[in-house]
């Protein structure tokens, strides 16, 4: 009974039952779309307040303590590998099609059609990152230039920080952002729901597609992680000159983690230990890389996040113009650089890049009802990731002990304080 308290028990058996209700009655099945659509819509309606709020708190309350070159060359890694990241999402998305074969009737509705085809080249599309009235952007859900404007006032609201120490509007954003959070948490309550209209009126339409098209969708993701997990090895090898044949068994403990429980921040002190003890990275570059990558080295969730702009864009017949992906790709980055992280999980994550790229959002039940498995795929490339980063992190100043990687010698890692990590751990778990 408590296993069915759960809320993924619950959109897990909610999705089956859609699909199979769906393809059961049919074209009927289009009269409970209404239901499907006011769960996305509550979802939506919150998605302004809460990147706004998010951006600002995020950036107006960074410090000093991320300055100097041990960060330079974090953030450098993180940063770069999370590119390689969206780009071989897109190239996989381009060759296996995940989202083709499944055409909706009625595929954008007027507004997003409008805004799916303003775009045509890259020059417009970074003016576009600008507006002219950041009232008009919100009321639209505009949300590339609510990040802009959001970012710049958050600097600017750090800087006066800085200047007079006075935190009342600080203060109010994060109180806003804690009370839209507590309204998606109301949402999500009926998630279960929403999610067996939408998939019942898809599988109604479309038939088992549904089935093949998911399979389609993991099996891209899959394999996306399987290239990066090998491509990050060959990379720390080459430039540590660690063995390649020791790092599979060295990953093997936090890998089991990660997979069996699907969260980051509950890997994390298996992962900081590890780091430590078993690949011999300084406890200093160990505290610092992993900790920032415990919300910025999401890498798995760059690679699943461009998919997912893909397969929706592929499934609504939608063509995006190389500007487009451009800015998907560039979405799927921030989304996990910490200071533009959208908190909610995946339906909200999903929600937001169809809005930001105008695409047609029928097909987002079906995500969400197999997010548990690419949740898997997404932990297992952002932990192992961010020790293969604290590896070039370290070997950058030769803080590597290569006795302890050799298991010649043994070190203790430090415990950690897990009241210090909480708002880590919530945004890490978001990712995940």
């Amino acid at each position: 009974m408590k296993y069915l308290k759960s809320m993924t028990t619950q959109i897990l058996i909610a999705s089956v039952a859609g699909v199979v209700f769906g393809v059961a009655v049919g074209p009927w099945a289009a009269n409970l779309k209404f239901v499907g659509d006011m769960f996305i819509r509550l979802i939506q309606m919150s998605m302004v307040p809460l990147v706004m709020c998010s951006v600002i708190v995020a950036t107006g309350a960074m410090s000093g303590k991320g300055a100097g070159k041990l960060a330079g060359r974090t953030f450098g890694w993180i940063i770069g590998l999370s590119c390689v990241s969206a780009l071989l999402a897109w190239g996989l998305s381009v060759l296996f099609k995940p989202g083709a074969g499944m055409v909706f009737q009625g595929k954008l509705d007027p507004g997003l059609k409008q805004q799916a085809g303003a775009t045509s080249g890259w020059q417009e599309t970074v003016l576009n990152f600008v507006s002219k009235n950041v009232v008009d952007a919100m009321s639209a859900g505009d949300m590339v230039p609510i990040i802009v404007f959001s970012l710049l006032f958050g600097a600017a609201l750090n800087s006066y920080i800085a200047k007079t120490g006075r935190r009342e509007v600080l203060t109010f954003f994060e109180q806003v952002q804690q009370v839209v959070l507590t309204m998606i948490r109301f949402v999500m309550k009926v998630a279960a729901i929403g999610i067996f209209c939408l998939l019942a009126d898809l599988a109604g339409e479309v038939g088992f597609s549904v089935v093949t098209t998911a399979l389609k969708y993991l099996g891209t993701t899959l394999l996306g992680v399987v290239i990066l997990m090998v491509a990050f090895t060959l990379i720390t090898v080459a430039r540590t000159g660690v063995s390649l044949a020791k790092i599979p068994g060295k990953l093997a403990e936090q890998t089991v983690v990660a997979v069996t429980t699907t969260s980051s921040a509950v890997t994390f002190p298996t992962v900081l230990r590890s780091a430590v003890e078993k690949f011999g990275v300084s406890q200093r570059v160990a505290n610092f890389t992993l900790s920032i990558g415990l919300t910025m080295g999401s890498y798995g969730a760059v690679l699943n996040y461009t998919i997912v702009v893909m397969f929706l864009a592929q499934a609504g017949g939608v063509h995006l113009s190389a500007g487009q992906v451009i800015l998907g790709m560039v979405l799927a980055v921030l989304l996990n650089m910490g200071t533009i992280t959208v908190p909610g999980g995946f339906p909200v994550v999903a929600m937001f890049l169809a809005s930001a790229l105008g695409l047609p959002y029928q097909a987002v039940g079906l995500l969400i009802a197999v997010d548990w498995f690419t949740g898997m795929f997404r932990t297992f490339l952002n932990v192992n990731g961010d020790t293969l980063v604290a590896l070039l992190v370290a070997a950058g100043t030769d803080e590597i002990d290569r006795d302890v990687f050799d298991g010649k010698t043994r070190v203790s890692s430090q415990e950690i304080d897990p009241d210090q990590y909480q708002e880590r751990f919530a945004t890490a778990d978001a990712a995940d």
